[in-house]
């Protein structure tokens, strides 16, 4: 039966003009409709409950509640237009708790998901967003066009602090740009912290004499948050121009004071944990959204899966994150959302990166396009001849890919990546 302290909350000739527009997948519970259950959603999202209220005057109620403006009983989908008095600007957990909070536990509905945001100017205004961006990246590490290729020092937990340095020094004498941390290494009894980064850094400077060319280490910076800025202080300190934090697991207000502290870092966002919301089709929140969270936040760069590699995540959503929209429902246009005009919030790189190795790399460049950050973990490591020879043939892969040469064909003359297409087939 429906509630009736739900109702009022559809108004199909509404426009959106500066509203917030939230794009939600929606299965009722049984016995009640699709209209009923998605007005439900509205009103717990906004300014209603599960029963009527003396103190919600017409007025208020007329000014303040979310509309359900379009619904599509096909695909099970609802579009919701929520008013921006309703957010505090440059709050992203209190707009989480909103349009993402306890509508999930309703029991109008058997399942939800929030597929799409749009933010309204006066909102996206309120965020900084990335400090460098993709420009700003290209600048630093001085590549101007092809794609960035990088590594994580692998096995990712186990290594001392110069054992970790030497690996990722391997990495980029082969030709890797960047070597990070995994996201469940921090500071260990094995692996203290500070001599990691100091070691690390180290043998990056060596790489680049070497090499002559720009290097770049991304120590993760994950922890309680004083602990958090006392770490990136410290990486800025001895020279480093990257922080890595695992997003999901420090929390969207860490994410928040660690962009608006201003340190100077270039930030690398890892989704580590996402699954656990965004896996399913039919509930919970999309990648997509948290893809558009972080860059209004202001993370550099975000991981988006990899399309031919090992994580969930199939080619349309990946896709929809880093490269031309297929699915999203809000807007469809020809630039991907990691680099949209969002008014002053810089495009970021998209980074590729599980189960990826060289003979992967010319599909996912096809599919990407070349402002995305190429990860191979395993698939650089696990070259039979080492790290070095494994990052080596990771960079011919990826030249031959430029240049349009057929890796096979390349393969013929460079024994590297011979030995790397031979093992992974």
């Amino acid at each position: 039966m429906a509630n009736k302290a739900y109702s009022g909350y559809i108004n199909p000739k509404y426009i959106p003009k500066a509203d917030l527009v939230a794009a939600y997948y929606l299965e009722p519970a049984k016995g009640v409709s699709f209209e009923e259950a998605a007005q439900a959603v509205a009103s717990e999202s906004s300014i209603g409950t599960w029963t009527n209220l003396s103190a919600l005057s017409p007025k208020l109620k007329r000014e303040l509640h979310a509309r359900v403006f379009k619904i599509n009983k096909k695909s099970k989908t609802a579009l919701i237009a929520y008013p921006t008095a309703l957010f505090e600007r440059g709050n992203i957990p209190q707009l989480l708790s909103s349009i993402a909070g306890n509508v999930f536990g309703m029991k109008e509905v058997n399942n939800l998901r929030l597929l799409d945001i749009n933010f309204p100017n006066r909102y996206i205004r309120s965020f900084k967003g990335p400090k460098f961006g993709i420009e700003g990246i290209r600048k630093i590490v001085k590549v101007k066009k092809r794609p960035l290729l990088g590594t994580i020092v692998k096995p990712k937990l186990g290594l001392n602090e110069k054992q970790h340095a030497k690996v990722a020094f391997q990495a980029w004498l082969g030709g890797c740009d960047i070597v990070k941390d995994d996201e469940n290494l921090t500071s260990m009894r094995f692996n203290n912290f500070e001599k990691r980064v100091k070691e690390t850094l180290r043998l990056r400077d060596k790489a680049e004499q070497i090499t002559g060319e720009r290097k770049v280490y991304m120590p993760n910076v994950t922890a309680p948050f004083s602990e958090m800025m006392k770490r990136a202080k410290y990486v800025k300190r001895q020279g480093s121009e990257y922080a890595m934090v695992d997003i999901l697991s420090a929390g969207w207000s860490s994410l928040q004071d660690l962009r608006n502290a201003d340190l100077g870092l270039i930030l690398h966002a890892h989704r580590a944990g996402h699954a656990a919301f965004t896996r399913s089709s039919r509930h919970g929140i999309s990648m997509l959204m948290i893809a558009k969270l972080c860059r209004l936040i202001g993370m550099d760069q975000l991981h988006v899966g990899a399309i031919v590699g090992k994580m969930h995540g199939g080619k349309k959503e990946v896709k929809a994150i880093g490269e031309e929209i297929e699915d999203r429902i809000i807007y469809k246009g020809k630039n991907h959302i990691l680099s949209e005009n969002w008014l002053n919030i810089k495009p970021m790189f998209a980074v590729c990166s599980g189960g990826l190795h060289p003979g992967k790399i010319p599909p996912l460049v096809k599919a990407m396009g070349n402002d995305i950050i190429i990860q191979l973990g395993g698939g650089i490591h696990g070259h039979p001849l080492g790290t070095r020879h494994g990052a080596i043939a990771a960079r011919q892969a990826l030249e031959a890919t430029l240049k349009g040469i057929p890796l096979n064909y390349a393969a013929m003359k460079q024994f590297e990546l011979a030995l790397a297409l031979r093992k992974w087939k």
